[in-house]
């Protein structure tokens, strides 16, 4: 890497993993190509084609060591994206867990957007 930090492998999800190095461009998918764990087009070098990784943007980042000013943001990241993947099972015929699912994602919609829980997180404290 050109930092000089030792490059290390980085889980893209669905059972596949790839050098940091060697990772060159993240791309989220757009909303019509997501679902079933489908999150993000990773391009590798040596590798023709993009892999889709179940992983977000920002997760991969983190591992990766480019984005540590938002590490608290990657847990947040990880459980909205758990809330949309129960949401989508919502929406599937004989499931009645509405209740059960949407109100922890509203929670964790509003907990993302309030400021003091962003600088609590940032400062240590459990919240």
């Amino acid at each position: 890497m050109a930092d000089g930090r030792v490059p290390r492998m980085i889980f893209l999800g669905f059972g596949k993993w790839a050098r940091s190095d060697r990772i060159y461009a993240l791309e989220p998918l757009p909303a019509g190509e997501r679902g079933h764990g489908r999150r993000t087009r990773v391009w590798v070098e040596g590798v023709p084609e993009p892999i889709v990784a179940s992983r977000t943007e920002r997760t991969i980042l983190a591992d990766m060591g480019e984005d540590s000013s938002e590490g608290t943001t990657v847990i947040l990241d990880d459980a909205l994206d758990l809330a949309e993947r129960l949401d989508a099972h919502v929406e599937l015929p004989g499931c009645d867990h509405a209740q059960h699912v949407l109100g922890p994602r509203q929670q964790l919609g509003a907990l993302m957007q309030t400021q003091d829980t962003q600088r609590a997180i940032q400062a240590g404290v459990d919240v």
